[in-house]
């Protein structure tokens, strides 16, 4: 570092939320089973067992919460985490959530993860891992790349025994029904 130039504080800010983020809170464990309930909903409704929630990070204040939807509303954007985003944002009246946290049943998509870096969230905790369409471990690691102009450490397996089982029996018994009918 140059003597004369005073430290950058932006990159103070985002390594100390690096830190921050090392670990799940007992609100981010609480928010999740929250999440799991309404991932039970979806599945209920016939929808990928997937439900998201956005809070204040700072007081624990929920924002917003959602359940995918995509098949019942035949929109491809359906995700948990894409609808409780926006009206997270619509909530506050900013497309900006680095005050955030956004807690999730299961590994973001592409389009998801995309999302999580545009609207800035400031933490992302999911549970299960997706490895077949997963963008923040599995498969990519958009949040965590360089190149883009906001990154985050994601908290992953927050209650992912429970989830996965949840995903596993929905599409079980999907798989049942394709093959009797």
């Amino acid at each position: 570092m140059n003597p004369r130039r005073p430290p950058n504080p932006y990159r103070l800010r985002r390594a100390h939320r690096h830190q921050l983020s090392a670990s799940p809170t007992p609100t981010d464990v609480a928010m999740m089973r929250t999440a799991l309930d309404l991932a039970r909903t979806a599945a209920d409704a016939g929808e990928v067992p997937v439900g998201a929630i956005v809070y204040e990070t700072a007081t624990g204040k929920v924002l917003a919460q959602a359940a995918n939807t995509r098949a019942n509303a035949r929109e491809p954007h359906g995700h948990a985490e894409f609808l409780a985003i926006r009206d997270a944002c619509n909530a506050i009246g900013d497309w900006r959530l680095n005050h955030c946290t956004l807690v999730v049943t299961l590994e973001p998509c592409i389009m998801c993860a995309g999302l999580i870096i545009n609207a800035r969230v400031g933490r992302l905790v999911y549970s299960a891992d997706d490895l077949k369409a997963g963008a923040v471990c599995s498969l990519y690691r958009l949040l965590e790349d360089p190149r883009l102009n906001h990154r985050l450490a994601p908290i992953r397996g927050v209650l992912a025994q429970e989830s996965s089982e949840l995903l596993r029996d929905f599409f079980r018994a999907r798989r049942r029904t394709a093959q009797r009918g």
